[in-house]
């Protein structure tokens, strides 16, 4: 039998529910639409923690003029069901007049330059919108660990950086893209795919796993791998595809070994899509 968790739609609300979790706490950080991805970032969250906060906010300020926050799904009935199956403490789920009592703030975290290229490029100042609300989040929260997926792999990156830059006590686990059986990363705009759309779609992680095939021969094989699946759908309308250090998000040149990040953006029918593979360059020896 599942239990309910508490429900805080205020700070008032939030705080004695924290207070009354005994141990350590983890925070899944969400926009709502729940899916398979998210229970998988609560059921990992709950093996390193005591409890778990789920927060659910349609966060305004990482959306631009003419993006889809008018649109995105709410399922809040839905998404309640599935954090009491999978045995969430505490949702918090505000309203923005709460996160944002004096409207929008004043002050924000900048993202600097990581936020500033790729996703950001193409969404100016939509990390400093995330940063924002997530620095906002973990002080309301006061988590131990929070949980976030290696499908956004740019955001996870510049939490971990804010995390570690300004000194916030808590740990950022990454928890591995959860995929469906035919390979197309989970993500909670997937509902805005028609079925053809779905199919163009799924060339987005087609070409990530040509490029991860080749790591083994280089950078160059692997971006031409990937490339050569892209061009052959012509309604994926592709924004970047790039292989780049994951710390700094540089490419990297053609003679470099180890770590690096396959990752892709494109729009398929009205639906921006991005998906991402880590990678391990060169022979295995060299690594």
């Amino acid at each position: 039998m599942t239990s309910q968790p508490v429900v805080a739609h205020t700070r008032e609300d939030l705080l004695p529910a924290r207070k009354a979790l005994d141990g350590s706490v983890a925070v899944v950080m969400t926009m709502g639409a729940l899916h398979e991805g998210h229970a998988e970032l609560i059921r990992t969250a709950r093996k390193s923690a005591d409890h778990v906060v789920v927060t659910i906010f349609l966060n305004p300020l990482q959306f631009a003029v003419g993006e889809d926050l008018s649109r995105y799904p709410q399922t809040f009935d839905d998404d309640l069901a599935i954090c009491a199956r999978e045995d969430v403490s505490v949702v918090f789920a505000p309203t923005p007049d709460v996160v944002y009592p004096q409207g929008e703030p004043g002050v924000r975290v900048s993202a600097g330059p990581l936020g500033e290229v790729l996703e950001g490029a193409s969404r100016p100042g939509h990390f400093d919108g995330v940063l924002t609300v997530v620095a906002k989040l973990l002080h309301l929260v006061q988590p131990d660990f929070a949980f976030f997926g290696q499908k956004d792999a740019q955001q996870l990156l510049l939490i971990r950086r804010m995390v570690r830059d300004l000194d916030f006590p808590v740990e950022v686990i990454a928890v591995p893209t959860v995929r469906e059986t035919d390979g197309l990363a989970l993500s909670s705009r997937n509902t805005y795919l028609s079925a053809a759309d779905r199919e163009v779609a799924l060339s987005l992680s087609r070409a990530l796993q040509a490029g991860a095939d080749q790591s083994v021969a280089g950078p160059a094989a692997v971006r031409r791998a990937a490339r050569e699946v892209l061009v052959r759908e012509p309604l994926a309308l592709v924004d970047y595809l790039v292989l780049v250090h994951p710390d700094s998000l540089e490419q990297v040149p053609e003679w470099y070994r180890g770590p690096a990040l396959l990752a892709v953006a494109a729009k398929v029918g009205t639906t921006r899509l991005i998906d991402n593979l880590p990678l391990e360059i060169g022979p295995a020896h060299e690594v």
